[in-house]
């Protein structure tokens, strides 16, 4: 199978296949002209002159990205041009949005307590670094499916250590996701979701055609059989573990669902997909009727104006900024977002709904669906079983992060604490998002790039040297 833009024709004649590199430098370009032109608007129309750092900022914000565009040309020449491009986009807007944040209480005569724009950039230094590392490490990402047990370990790890961790040093607004210690706070579930989703890629193939099996039809869907729900089972009981032990609705959704989506995907059966959403709504109703945070939870959700002083505050606060944005948004600098709690981190997206109204917060969920589609198209035009369920795994998790987030954020879903990818405040999100856009880039490096033709291979067998033994 050949990848987008490789014409077998042009690969038999020995033509070379384009990698569409320029392509990319271009897009990336593009990215960083975008990021220093809202950069600039938020200054000078929240202070009226441009930032002295902004120079400085614009220099290492463009070295970043020629940095991550070299790393690609060398050791991922094939790779899909718009997956490095969406992810500038979106770390360039999200610090733009920080700064515009940080320098918020100078609107009200106050002076900003914290700076946490560098500390962001710092992060992207930190994730782009791991993104060459992932890449100049894994040449193949099939060798990943070698380790995945150890991964699936690694990952559980990782979930378990928080909620074992006293409350003084883990909780954090209700959620025991994080480990902080000396002033250094880390969320390890970032992590944990990448090192899980290639232990599912590498379990499904191998245990696809045993969970494809079909037993008996109810209501027009084929049942599997009883003795394959085991991996499912433990699935949801590993999720309802995390809800109840870590607090968190937003990680035990995100790691379920993503497992039943990537099941649907190696055994397309939909009965799996039913199956997976009732065990989650039957657990999640048993939560809520057990746990009195998942209460709390809920009740805001379904009722934040009645909740406004139990939790609903930050819920009613971000309709309130959305509604004032409104189709074209009040414009970089002239909202007043920082009336949103936690806006940098879990509120970050009705920030930019309010400066830059509905069309600016579809155009960045276009830019999700365009990392999204292209990691799909990545899943469709690889060659291994393994590549394609992983690929699919990494993209869905972006998509499902993303829908849950804004879920919350618009009232659709009940809050769950986990932050929107690349735009969002926080360093392990960030590091362990350009972590699993590497591992896209390296699979679609795979997938586009020309097969050897069958033709050369007959010519050099037809060209060997050949010895006639006689008895």
């Amino acid at each position: 199978m050949t990848g987008p833009g490789t014409d077998p024709r042009a690969v038999a004649a020995g033509a070379p296949v384009p990698t569409r590199r320029g392509t990319e430098l271009a897009l990336l370009g593009f990215a960083v002209l975008i990021t220093l032109a809202a950069q600039c608007i938020v200054d000078l129309t929240v202070t009226g002159s441009l930032s002295p750092e902004l120079a400085t900022f614009g220099s290492w914000f463009t070295a970043l990205w020629v940095v991550a565009h070299v790393v690609v040309r060398r050791f991922a020449p094939y790779a899909d041009p718009l997956l490095l491009p969406c992810a500038a986009v979106l770390t360039g807007l999200g610090l733009v949005m920080i700064h515009r944040l940080d320098i918020s209480g100078e609107q009200i005569g106050a002076t900003a307590t914290r700076e946490d724009a560098p500390v962001q950039l710092l992060w992207a230094t930190v994730g782009l670094v791991l993104f060459a590392a992932v890449l100049v490490v894994v040449r193949d990402h099939r060798v990943l499916a070698r380790f995945a047990y150890t991964l699936a370990l690694v990952g559980l790890v990782l979930i378990a250590i928080p909620a074992l961790l006293p409350d003084s040093i883990s909780e954090v607004n209700g959620a025991k996701l994080w480990i902080r210690v000396a002033g250094f706070s880390i969320q390890p579930g970032e992590f944990a979701k990448i090192c899980l989703v290639v232990f599912f890629a590498a379990y499904l193939v191998d245990k696809r055609d045993v969970l494809a099996l079909a037993s008996r039809k109810v209501a027009g869907l084929e049942l599997p059989r009883g003795r394959d729900l085991g991996p499912v089972l433990l699935a949801w009981a590993a999720s309802i573990l995390v809800l109840v032990f870590a607090r968190d609705l937003g990680s035990s959704l995100l790691l379920f669902g993503i497992f039943v989506v990537m099941l649907y995907v190696a055994t397309e059966r939909a009965s799996w997909l039913v199956i997976g959403l009732s065990l989650f709504a039957g657990g999640a109703f048993i939560a809520y009727q057990l746990f009195g945070h998942v209460r709390v939870r809920v009740n805001t959700w379904l009722d934040p104006f009645g909740t406004i002083d139990e939790g609903g505050y930050q819920v009613v606060q971000s309709l309130f900024g959305l509604g004032t944005g409104g189709i074209f948004g009040a414009g970089l600098g002239r909202g007043r977002p920082d009336m949103v709690p936690v806006a940098k981190s879990d509120f970050i997206a009705a920030a930019i709904g309010e400066e830059l109204g509905l069309f600016g917060l579809v155009a960045v969920i276009v830019l999700y669906l365009v990392l999204v589609e292209r990691g799909l198209r990545t899943s469709l035009i690889v060659r291994d079983n393994f590549g394609k369920l992983l690929a699919a795994g990494l993209s869905f998790a972006i998509a499902w992060q993303v829908f849950v987030v804004l879920g919350g954020v618009t009232g659709l879903l009940p809050l769950t604490g986990i932050t929107t990818p690349f735009l969002a405040y926080g360093g392990s999100s960030l590091v362990a998002n350009f972590g699993l856009v590497a591992l896209l880039v390296r699979i679609s490096d795979a997938a586009r790039r020309p097969a050897t033709p069958p033709a050369a291979t007959q010519q050099k067998l037809t060209d060997a040297p050949t010895e006639v033994v006689r008895p």
